[in-house]
């Protein structure tokens, strides 16, 4: 694997969210589907397969999959973004458009074929039942979680109201204890982070758009404006999108009424615009956009109508250039397609799509293509078609065909072992280990104040160079000289999730970033 191809598995994980981004679009039901009077001879053909391959093949052969291939194949065939939801996805791809689920309420992982928790939804139920960072639960109502005999993760969940019993082993503890739970619907927070950079500029962390997300930003704006702020930044890097309608409304908390946030248009290029209301909570403030080259779709719709709006300031780098518009249609067994149905286009009439004619893999390949040409590194490297050139309002140049470019350019990670340790931060690579720390050697710091841990924590120099030696498995030219501080403040940041919450995360990771810092920049050179 070429080095420059360090953060491939991430892209992949993107690419397969954006596979649930912008539903329920067009419609709140599922609009009816027309068909000719006459099947085509090629239709006709397909079931015939089918059929033949059920009922005479030599093998027993299951013919459901087979069909799940087929629609998967014909998707391909499309664009990068239709996709085929199989019946047993449909349950986790609603939770998480409509942003939340029924469960317990936990985060974890599996580790030597347990479940260890990393942290719990604040207010959820498992924190209520007295569940913490470090526990680790064996069974549940006496049925095994590990070994031979395990069964499913899947019995977590189950309907509201209902109780189920954990076993739990504790840190330190020998004896496994029962502690009952009841299952209530969990929120899938969107807003990971909402509080005061500096005394006059408010800081929001998305880290996507659900039909909850509306809600929980409008919660955030107030909550800062009650604070004094007078200028905002919302974070919409890493955000691969969602709910547009999600994405509508955040636009409107900034634009005055009858401002254009966007269009779409259909195969027949019929058009819908949807405009700004007089509703907005911050239409007379400055506020900051941060994107990057993975922010995608409703990211990009924020992004695209504030900037062909003339309102705010763009920073980072060019988003991810996702401009197709998804509808979700059941198939009728509990499965169903999310199908491209239409483009959308910014304001100023550009759509942000990049180029996917030549296939999936190009698409994708074209995307990689950003690190080999330079332009996260610097802004003269990114593509710009001058036929695609379009003027704001305001006499600002912006381009479409692949992306929202920011008015502000800030560099990404420099070398591979600067690049490494932003994937880790991204990916929760710290996380196994930091809970492992907190089940033994630093288990002490669960009685700390989250005010003593932030003023007076420092992390423990043979947990850095655990961490060290575990990442040099990974590149053994890494060094400590010159990533120490990053990696400090990572592993503090991984603690301080697990013990307080995903808020001081975020704060603890912004103060090791660039575009945290030119952001800080701009507001002090603000008239």
């Amino acid at each position: 694997m070429k080095k420059q191809y360090l953060f491939y598995p991430l892209f992949l994980g993107i690419f397969l969210a954006l596979g649930i981004l912008i539903g329920h679009v067009l419609s709140q039901g599922d609009a009816p589907v027309a068909f000719s009077g006459s099947t085509s001879l090629k239709k006709r053909k397909l079931n015939r397969l089918i059929d033949l391959i059920d009922q005479r093949y030599v093998d027993q052969v299951n013919t459901d999959s087979i069909v799940d291939l087929t629609v998967n194949g014909i998707l391909q065939n499309l664009d990068p973004h239709s996709v085929y939801i199989s019946t047993s996805d449909a349950q986790a791809v609603a939770d998480d458009m409509r942003g939340n689920f029924v469960g317990i309420g936990i985060r974890y992982f599996v580790v030597a074929d347990t479940i260890s928790v990393l942290s719990t939804v604040r207010g959820g139920p498992s924190e209520n039942a007295g569940i913490k960072s470090g526990d680790r639960i064996l069974s549940v109502d006496g049925k095994p979680l590990y070994g031979e005999n395990k069964v499913s993760t899947e019995e977590l969940k189950g309907k509201k109201g209902t109780r189920v019993v954990l076993g739990v082993l504790r840190p330190g503890d020998k004896k496994i204890v029962e502690v009952p739970v009841t299952r209530e619907r969990i929120a899938l927070e969107s807003v990971e982070a909402a509080y005061k950079l500096t005394d006059k500029l408010g800081y929001i962390k998305v880290n996507r758009f659900a039909e909850s997300t509306t809600t929980e930003f409008r919660q955030a704006i107030k909550k800062l404006k009650k604070q004094g702020v007078e200028e905002i930044a919302i974070d919409l890097r890493d955000n691969p999108g969602g709910v547009l309608q999600a994405a509508i409304d955040m636009a409107d908390e900034f634009l005055k009424a009858d401002q254009l946030i966007l269009f779409q248009k259909d195969r027949e290029n019929e058009r819908k615009y949807s405009y700004a209301t007089d509703d907005g909570d911050f239409e007379d403030k400055k506020v900051y956009i941060l994107i990057n080259e993975n922010s995608a779709s409703a990211s990009e719709v924020v992004a695209g109508a504030l900037q062909d709006n003339d309102k705010g300031t763009i920073i980072g780098r060019r988003s991810f250039g996702k401009g197709l518009v998804q509808q979700e249609l059941q198939l009728g067994d509990g499965s169903a397609v999310r199908l491209t149905v239409a483009r959308y286009y910014t304001p100023t009439g550009r759509s942000i799509q990049r180029p996917y004619e030549n296939g999936n893999q190009d698409y994708f390949e074209d995307y990689l293509d950003r690190y080999a040409n330079g332009e996260l590194l610097d802004a003269d490297a990114i593509e710009v078609n001058d036929s695609l050139k379009y003027t704001t309002p305001g006499g600002k140049i912006v381009y479409g065909g692949g992306g929202i470019i920011p008015d502000v350019f800030v560099p990404g990670a420099e070398g591979y072992g600067e690049q490494m340790l932003q994937f880790f931060a991204q990916s929760g690579y710290a996380d196994r280990l930091v809970n492992e720390f907190l089940r033994g050697e630093g288990s002490s710091l669960r009685t700390m104040t989250q005010q003593d841990f932030v003023e007076n924590y420092k992390v423990e120099e043979k947990l850095l160079l655990d961490f060290y030696q575990l990442a040099r498995t990974h590149d053994n030219s890494l060094r400590l000289t010159g990533n120490r501080d990053f990696m400090t403040t990572l592993l503090k940041a991984s603690i301080a999730e697990q013990l307080y919450g995903t808020e001081l995360k975020v704060k603890l990771l912004n103060t090791q970033d660039k575009v945290i810092d030119r952001l800080l920049e701009l507001s002090r050179n603000a008239n």
